[in-house]
């Protein structure tokens, strides 16, 4: 027998050694913050059973190597990043199992680091697609729609507008 091998060890049928749900968790860590609904969906898909993982995300909690808050705040700054706005980052927050009450700490500790005026960002979202704020209504329209679906609300779309 090899050093450090066991006549016993778990392996899957394609012969490779079986990875425990922490393993599996870590990695994907390694290369972005995941919500806690994320990883327990991707242990889920490697049929890892609920009750490991429960355990293995509350370790990973507990030792400080998964955080909604830490995830939703750096999901925060990139969407703040790509132009988006309050009513879109939030939607894809639920979507990825942030709740309200961290989403809402999450938003304000960033808003305050980063200064974040939501209506110079609508602006800047808009000048980045369109050079004028639209000669018809069907355009003025066009861009409303563009502010909307990036999760703007009217004051800010209207400011944008107005600012074009």
């Amino acid at each position: 027998m090899a050093f450090g091998t066991s006549s016993t060890s778990n392996t899957s049928a394609s012969g490779k050694p079986e990875r425990s749900p922490r393993e599996i968790a870590i990695t994907l860590l390694a290369r972005r913050e995941y919500s806690r609904a994320e990883l327990a969906s991707r242990l889920e898909r490697k049929d890892v059973p609920a009750d490991e993982i429960d355990a293995c995300l509350n370790a990973l909690a507990e030792q400080g190597l998964q955080s909604d808050t830490r995830f939703a705040e750096s999901f925060i700054r990139s969407r703040i990043f790509r132009g988006q706005g309050v009513r879109r980052i939030e939607s894809e927050l639920r979507q990825r199992g942030v709740d309200s009450a961290t989403y809402a700490a999450a938003l304000a500790e960033v808003v305050a680091q980063e200064e974040v005026d939501w209506c110079e960002l609508a602006c800047e979202a808009l000048s980045r697609r369109f050079s004028t704020p639209g000669d018809s209504p069907k355009e003025r329209a066009k861009r409303e729609r563009f502010l909307a679906n990036r999760g703007f609300d009217f004051d800010q779309i209207r400011y944008a507008l107005s600012m074009l």
